[in-house]
């Protein structure tokens, strides 16, 4: 005899009523987060740019249909692209997240809050360009910016205390629960069909981490988080349409996301949605490289300079020994072949041996023509992590949350230099002063990979004053990256 099952229609869960009564109901009042989503933005949209000079990134961009053009479409930046905003999406998605050098949330669990933008923008300037042909009054910047603040705090928020790595999937999940939100909110859905959206992002099928690992990294890592807040605007669209939710869909026994994908736990929170996660969020400044490296790759390359000072060379080295944190040992601590691009981005040993033999690194350092200079493998034999549970500590204080690494080069002849110890990547909200101008400075060579002066000069003018920008109209401003 089966036991008897209720089939009342539960409420929705307290995780999804408290998402959406967040996107529809929260005013962002802090100065601090609008400047840091402007910088994000712009950082973002950079690290796009940059992207598009690789063959492996343009290959998969444009309509999924060849020579479609969408009436009103959201424009990719950079290209001619004119898409359905669920195609623009996933297009802006993977240009903006294919070289890792965008912004980066560091917890129990790790990601990259800017993926968000390619769903966020994509919608609005859609939104924009078919508000203007009606006559009505299109969205303006401040609203991408206000959408950005709120996706970085969602999948922040969730990221503090929960780990979907340890269970095997991949935080892309989380980029699409907060995308949908924003991005329901953003399409003016009422309260019960943005916790439709969003019951249906947890209900979806979830991405697996294997592309990040070895033995299978891979490139789609690099297009994950582009097929995710695509994804997202897909299924607000669909709940626009007054498609159904699933308001259990978390705790639903036996077939809830906690019984079947969350080892039976239900999710645990740090702190309610503000604009935390903004304020605080990582940026990546000087180097296209997997967070957790930051620091040591800033530390090999003051080494580099301190073994020409020494008048030694890389082939003196007996040892390296990183003095590093948990999380990096359990992400890109990797021996053996490397077999592409992404499973070089992704590998200490590799992001620390390049600067120490070449005093630099940087995206085109992962391609075949550089891995192939032997002097890379042969030390990255000699690199050693071990883990310091201070940093491992530090890494996970609310109040400090360092990346630390610590590098001490040991030499043949038994010699030792001292060891370098940076605790705070230069991205970190800690060295914002010192960050800012890097990062205005990077977004200038991004745009100058694309555009001609007048048309840098243009864009720098109204990215770079927070009024104008969130006073522009979004078609208008994404008009300003067309080719």
């Amino acid at each position: 005899m089966s036991a008897h099952i209720s089939n009342v229609r539960p409420k929705a869960d307290k995780v999804l009523v408290d998402i959406v009564d967040y996107v529809t109901k929260y005013k962002i009042s802090s100065s601090l987060a609008y400047d840091t989503a402007r910088n994000c933005l712009i950082d973002t949209l950079g690290c796009g740019l940059e992207a598009l000079e690789y063959p492996a990134c343009t290959k998969l961009m444009g309509p999924i249909v060849p020579g479609t053009v969408v009436p009103n479409g959201a424009k990719v930046p950079g290209t001619q692209f004119q898409l359905d905003p669920v195609q623009a999406a996933f297009n802006i998605g993977a240009m903006i997240r294919w070289l890792d050098f965008n912004d980066t949330w560091l917890a129990a669990e790790w990601g990259h809050p800017s993926d968000n933008l390619g769903g966020i923008l994509a919608t609005a300037d859609w939104l924009s360009r078919n508000a203007v042909a009606a006559g009505k009054k299109p969205l303006t910047m401040k609203a991408v910016l206000t959408g950005m603040i709120k996706a970085h705090e969602i999948q922040g928020c969730i990221a503090l205390e929960n780990s979907f790595n340890k269970v095997g999937l991949d935080h892309v999940l989380l980029v699409k629960v907060a995308s949908t939100a924003v991005v329901a909110e953003m399409l003016g859905l009422s309260r019960d069909e943005i916790l439709n959206a969003v019951s249906l992002a947890w209900v979806d099928g979830q991405s697996l981490r294997t592309y990040r690992h070895t033995p299978n990294t891979g490139s789609r890592k690099s297009w994950a988080a582009g097929d995710a807040t695509s994804r997202a605007v897909r299924l607000a669209l669909m709940a626009k349409t007054g498609e159904m939710g699933y308001p259990s869909v978390l705790t639903a026994k036996t077939w809830g996301f906690y019984d079947v994908l969350f080892k039976g736990n239900e999710f645990k929170f740090q702190r309610k949605y503000s604009s935390y996660v903004m304020e605080n969020v990582l940026f990546k400044i000087s180097f296209p490289a997997e967070f957790h490296s930051q620091t040591g790759v800033e530390a090999a390359m003051t080494l580099h300079t301190e073994l020409k000072k020494a008048g030694r060379t890389v082939e003196d080295i007996k040892k390296v020994t990183i003095r590093t944190h948990e999380a990096c040992i359990r992400i890109i601590d990797k021996k053996g072949p490397l077999n592409n691009p992404a499973d070089r981005d992704h590998c200490i040993q590799y992001m620390v041996a390049v600067p120490l033999i070449l005093g630099r690194l940087t995206a085109s350092d992962y391609e075949d023509k550089v891995a192939a200079d032997p002097r890379i493998d042969t030390l990255r034999d000699k690199i050693v992590c071990v883990e310091d549970k201070s940093f491992t500590k530090d890494y996970h204080d609310p109040s400090k949350r360092s990346i630390a690494n610590a590098l001490t080069i040991e030499f043949k002849d038994g010699k030792k230099l001292k060891e370098v110890v940076v605790e705070y990547p230069i991205g970190h909200k800690r060295r914002r002063k010192e960050g800012i101008p890097l990062l205005e400075a990077k977004f200038k060579v991004n745009l100058a990979r694309s555009f001609p002066a007048k048309q840098q000069k243009a864009i720098l003018d109204v990215s770079l004053n927070q009024k104008r920008l969130e006073a522009m109209p979004v078609h208008e401003y994404v008009d300003m990256y067309v080719i």
